[in-house]
């Protein structure tokens, strides 16, 4: 019914994937050369799905286009909230007032606002790493301290340092955490028993809290989401940020839901944010949230087989490699510590020597990361084949081991 199979060419489309990589992953411009030609690279990095985004969505739009004129667009009928508020009570048992949500072309756009409203200049934000990159970076634009929690790593399986946590939670000048729920790089789905935890400690010492839930609809078959506003439904101080962007494959069309408790936060939101609704964003966000379930359940079957199919070649072709299935996302979070030095450059290395794209390594996640690179599986079985043979190769040979080709 869904062909997750299907290799799509994404060339000259101004895609990030295809023709952003050298901004973004090196920093370099056209000049800088491989190896290997753009067109011949596996693409596993930046957090986009290789997979046609569902036809609900596309024929949405195509009835949208139909209509002829794109003006200016706002959401001035209740249905947006009532088709996103249902999907979040039906998969997550959970809703919230319809003023609380509000809407940004992303949720990093949003993070690099709300620090700057919630926060003043002397104070600090605090960030569990490894850790999406742009939480440091939302800090970062505003000037603001980040205070970093290293997660610990118990052989692939990730949990919190909750001394540490407490410790820097309860500096003077720590206003802000920046929670990632799943949680990103790691996948890691966090436990009611371990959300309650935090939920206490949060309370304790009065601290606001953004939680980026993106990932909340891309879950391993048998892993459950909790919303932290779940647990916390009374909490004032508390931010989630969910969008349609990753699990339908439409970050494209930069459209994010910002659900804002506090009255006086909303005040300021409206007042110094500024967003006008795409016309194509909010049908296509509509029928996802309406129509796009069974493709969603569809695509937790191919992912975890993909999951299952890379834990096994790893094992396989790279048994020194660390990694455990990911609880959420469809990214692999994989430690080569034992392949390479600590200062490697291992984006640099797949590139060159493998003519893989991916991230990797503090440079990428900020910290608590060297050594781990991150890798998308959110692409066609034959690509994640291609792609980890490159890989697996590579990192023999770097060591003068014979690769063995799979049969």
């Amino acid at each position: 019914m869904f062909n997750f199979d299907e290799i799509i060419d994404r060339q000259n489309t101004n895609a990030m994937t295809t023709d952003g990589f050298r901004d973004y992953i090196f920093h370099a411009g056209p000049e800088m050369t491989f190896p290997y030609k753009d067109e011949e690279f596996i693409r596993m990095w930046v957090a986009d799905m290789e997979f046609a985004t569902p036809d609900v969505i596309i024929d949405a739009m195509r009835a949208r286009l139909d209509r002829r004129i794109f003006g200016y667009t706002g959401r001035y009928t209740d249905e947006y909230y009532r088709l996103f508020s249902g999907w979040c009570k039906t998969r997550y048992d959970w809703d919230f007032p319809q003023e609380q949500l509000l809407t940004a072309s992303g949720v990093v756009q949003a993070l690099n606002e709300l620090v700057e409203f919630i926060t003043r200049p002397d104070e600090s934000v605090l960030i569990l790493t490894p850790s999406y990159k742009p939480f440091k970076g939302a800090a970062d634009r505003s000037r603001r301290g980040c205070v970093c929690s290293d997660l610990i790593n118990d052989g692939g399986y990730f949990s919190i340092d909750w001394e540490d946590l407490e410790t820097k939670a309860a500096a003077e000048k720590t206003t802000l955490l920046i929670f990632c729920n799943p949680h990103n790089p790691t996948g890691r789905v966090w436990t009611q028993e371990e959300l309650e935890r935090l939920s206490g400690l949060i309370r304790q010492h009065g601290l606001w809290v953004i939680s980026d839930e993106i990932h909340c609809d891309l879950l391993r078959q048998g892993q459950r989401h909790i919303p932290l506003g779940k647990v916390m439904p009374d909490y004032e101080r508390l931010v989630t940020c969910m969008a349609p962007s990753k699990t339908f494959n439409t970050a494209g069309l930069l459209m994010s839901n910002i659900i804002i408790r506090s009255p006086a936060l909303r005040r300021i939101w409206h007042v110094q944010h500024h967003s006008s609704e795409n016309p194509l964003s909010i049908v296509a966000a509509q029928a996802g949230y309406e129509k796009g379930a069974p493709w969603l359940e569809a695509l937790h079957a191919y992912l975890d087989e993909n999951f299952r199919f890379a834990r096994e070649y790893l094992e396989q072709h790279l048994p020194q490699a660390v990694f455990t299935s990911s609880q959420a996302t469809y990214l692999a979070w994989v430690d080569l510590n034992a392949y390479f030095q600590p200062d490697e450059p291992l984006p640099l290395f797949f590139a060159w020597n493998a003519g893989v794209l991916l991230e990797g390594g503090n440079a990428m996640f900020v910290h608590n990361a060297q050594g781990f690179i991150r890798l998308n599986l959110a692409c066609p079985r034959s690509t994640l084949e291609e792609g980890l043979r490159r890989i697996c190769q590579a990192v023999n040979e770097k060591h003068g081991e014979k690769f063995i080709q799979p049969a």
